[in-house]
């Protein structure tokens, strides 16, 4: 049997598609499953053990791309779709495959396997999806219920890998996620506020690590200007190992992005920094995570961030 998985973006929804990806894997055990993504995904997409090949061409531009799409696909003989994007785009994909598709499992108008719940789109990423797969067949008694779903397992990014006992460590690890999409300033925190969290995990004896893209290097340069023991890893660090400094924090404060999905999946407690542009009750991430949402992030104060991470983080409240 040959499969296709197709989830394209963003990081977030991608992290929360690896625990439906992982469902696939275990209704279809001995198939060859094919995920279809962005190249952004690529190096994590390989190492996944839910999947056997990576195409990144999902997001094909002009007709020529389209063209080529559509023959790839053709050309793979694929048994079953399960599109975890469920967008227009990836339906558009089920319609260059006409006039025979596969047996789809998706929002595509005329698909095999629709998933008809009308309220899917009030529904958490995780319990859509798992509701989607239990309407496909593939995952017969899925957890629907608000909450219900289990978040996704990515311990697999470091299995076998030597990875530090966080109780022998000479300090336990604290992360900051103070970035976010340049196109959405209003989603994040202000820079003056991580700084002041990051100087009371500092006093607290907590080793504070600075994540995020080369392009907020800003960022923790103003978090550094008032906590200078802080570190910086801007731009360093590549998807895997964001997982590692997850599995390894005892603490993780951070902004609604990809970089936070992707931590707290690893285990860090996590609090997570919501404006009004988004709904945490639709895509926040799950696991030892407390979620904070404001219609402004400025007023968002400093004290209430502090206490929630000291609910989630004992030592802290010790402090």
């Amino acid at each position: 049997m040959k499969v296709l998985v197709i989830k394209l973006s963003a990081l977030g929804d991608f992290v929360l598609a690896l625990a439906a990806m992982a469902r696939i894997r275990q209704a279809h055990p001995e198939a060859q499953i094919t995920l279809l993504t962005t190249p952004g995904f690529a190096k994590l997409a390989a190492a996944c053990p839910y999947v056997d090949q990576v195409d990144t061409g999902g997001r094909p531009e002009g007709l020529k791309a389209w063209l080529a799409l559509r023959k790839r696909l053709r050309a793979g003989r694929f048994d079953r779709v399960y599109d975890l994007q469920t967008s227009a785009h990836s339906s558009r994909i089920f319609q260059v495959l006409r006039p025979r598709p596969p047996a789809w499992s998706g929002i595509a108008w005329g698909c095999a396997l629709p998933h008809r719940n009308r309220a899917r789109d009030a529904m958490h990423t995780l319990e859509r999806q798992a509701d989607q797969l239990k309407e496909a067949g593939a995952w017969p008694d899925a957890p629907t219920a608000p909450g219900a779903a289990p978040p996704p397992d990515v311990s697999w990014i470091w299995r076998g890998a030597a990875m530090p006992d966080p109780a022998t460590a000479a300090r336990p690890l604290a992360l900051l996620v103070p970035g976010g999409s340049a196109h959405r300033l209003d989603k994040r925190w202000p820079a003056e506020h991580f700084a002041e969290v990051a100087e009371r995990l500092g006093a607290a004896g907590f080793d504070v690590v600075i994540i995020g893209g080369p392009q907020e290097a800003d960022l923790a340069k103003a978090i550094r200007a008032k906590a200078p023991a802080a570190r910086d890893l801007t731009g360093r660090t590549d998807l895997a190992g964001l997982a590692v400094w997850g599995a390894r924090a005892a603490i993780a404060v951070g902004n609604d992005t990809g970089p936070m999905h992707l931590i707290a999946a690893a285990g860090a407690p996590s609090v997570v920094l919501f404006s009004a542009a988004s709904d945490p009750a639709l895509a926040a991430p799950r696991g030892k995570v407390a979620v904070l949402q404001t219609t402004d992030m400025a007023q968002l104060q400093i004290d209430e961030v502090w206490r929630r991470a000291k609910l989630l983080q004992p030592v802290l409240a010790q402090a």
